[in-house]
């Protein structure tokens, strides 16, 4: 017997309310795998120049643990997406999450070596259990809800990535950086006993910090174990066809890809660096430039909150090119500004490069439909950009006497291109998206 008008219009409201509230609980735990690979890659811009120092590195050999994070991301693209296709969301998760646990744990025994070689190893396993998460939980926030809102949704998640970003260098600062520094030539007027138990020192640093984050991703792991999440199958607009490669047919995924490898790389590029230019060109010691990075996590953070408030307003492409364009303009002071100003345009790009990756995200896997998860794979993959970038930039600096500033052309460049994304590259099939 069919319902009356009444009671028919509110059956889908009533469906839709009940629907929300089973996406709710794992929307709140896909947050909380943002935060967590927030955490991580954060870390990693107080790694690179505490590793630099307890090491004894030039600025081409500390970018490598950038490249040893993000290799593993190229590498592990396609084995993720095909892990991802025959486990689903939630095995795919604790994998990734329990790679990432293990990665951790393993710099005890190399900060107890004072081995770069294992700490870079370590970082590798991390970057292999962050391509799964990565893999699963971008595409997964864009379906735990209406097709319409999933740009908004995927920026509202990687908010708490941006939280992270404010977080990780406030707790590294503390828990890892000394403040103390010492030039060659002091280090070499040490007796080797002396030399020796500072460098330890440093590397030891790194031990309490990452144990306490590798046990409290087993607990995460545990959790989503014993949580039910929903298996959710993408809408599909056109089925999929072909392998890996033939995903990108769709001319707005190819990109997407190439406009994230760009992105991932200056982003990795100005956090990697930002210590060493807070301390060269703004004048700070080594602790200061440490809370100087918080506030650009803060203002990372601001970026992301403000910027999905934004979409209910304005288009994601149009706001992306907004954004794109605020910071090959900033980018343009930080290489060719002095003093503090310098230090106030690298905080102006935290918040203009906040939105970037989910919003490229979101507009590379638009009506992929079945292609999907191997779309989210592509854009993984295209992560590698911040393995090699850096290391670019490393190599200007170092060829230009240790001239951190002249290096950010690297990432001036990289944003030229997202801005051209931003304004042609997003289209599905000629039709905006």
């Amino acid at each position: 017997m069919a319902l009356p008008t009444s009671t028919a219009a509110a059956a889908p409201a009533a469906t839709s309310t009940a629907q929300q509230r089973t996406y709710l609980l794992p929307f709140i735990l896909v947050i909380c795998l943002f935060f967590l690979w927030g955490m991580a890659h954060n870390l990693d811009s107080i790694l690179i120049p505490h590793l630099k120092k307890a090491c004894q590195l030039n600025n081409r050999q500390s970018t490598l643990v950038d490249t040893a994070v993000f290799l593993a991301y190229f590498l592990m693209a396609i084995p993720a997406g095909v892990l991802l296709k025959k486990l689903g969301y939630k095995f795919s998760i604790i994998i990734g999450l329990l790679a990432f646990a293990g990665g951790a744990f393993l710099f005890l025994p190399a900060a107890d070596a004072r081995s770069y070689g294992l700490f870079l190893t370590a970082l590798f396993i991390i970057g292999c259990g962050l391509t799964i998460l990565e893999t699963a939980a971008n595409p997964y926030a864009t379906v735990l809800g209406p097709p319409e809102s999933a740009t908004s949704r995927l920026n509202l998640a990687a908010s708490f990535n941006g939280l992270a970003a404010l977080v990780a260098p406030i707790i590294g600062t503390n828990l890892i950086l000394s403040g103390k520094e010492y030039t060659p030539e002091q280090l070499a007027a040490m007796t080797d006993a002396a030399r020796t138990t500072y460098l330890n020192a440093e590397a030891a640093a790194v031990k309490m910090p990452y144990l306490v984050l590798g046990c409290i991703l087993v607990a995460v792991a545990v959790l989503f174990y014993f949580s039910s999440l929903p298996e959710i199958k993408a809408a599909e607009s056109e089925p999929s066809q072909g392998g890996f490669f033939a995903v990108l047919k769709h001319r707005h995924l190819t990109w997407a890809v190439v406009a994230q490898f760009f992105y991932v790389g200056a982003q990795v590029c100005v956090t990697s660096f930002f210590i060493r230019m807070a301390k060269q060109g703004g004048g700070l010691d080594e602790k200061t430039a440490g809370y100087y990075l918080g506030l650009y996590g803060l203002l990372f953070m601001g970026g992301r909150f403000i910027g999905t408030a934004l979409l209910k307003y304005v288009s994601s492409p149009r706001l992306l090119s907004i954004y794109a364009l605020a910071a090959v303009a900033l980018c343009t002071v930080a290489v060719f500004g002095d003093g503090a100003y310098v230090i106030y345009a690298l905080g102006g790009l935290g918040f203009f490069m906040s939105i970037m990756f989910p919003t490229i995200f979101a507009l590379g896997i638009a009506s992929l439909g079945d292609d999907t998860k191997q779309g989210s794979s592509w854009l993984v993959m295209s992560i590698v950009g911040g393995a090699i970038l850096p290391y670019l930039m490393g190599t200007v600096i170092d060829l230009q006497q240790d001239n951190t500033q002249a290096g950010y052309v690297v990432p001036l460049a990289c944003f030229l291109v997202v801005l051209l994304f931003s304004q042609y590259g997003y289209r599905v099939r000629g039709k905006v998206v």
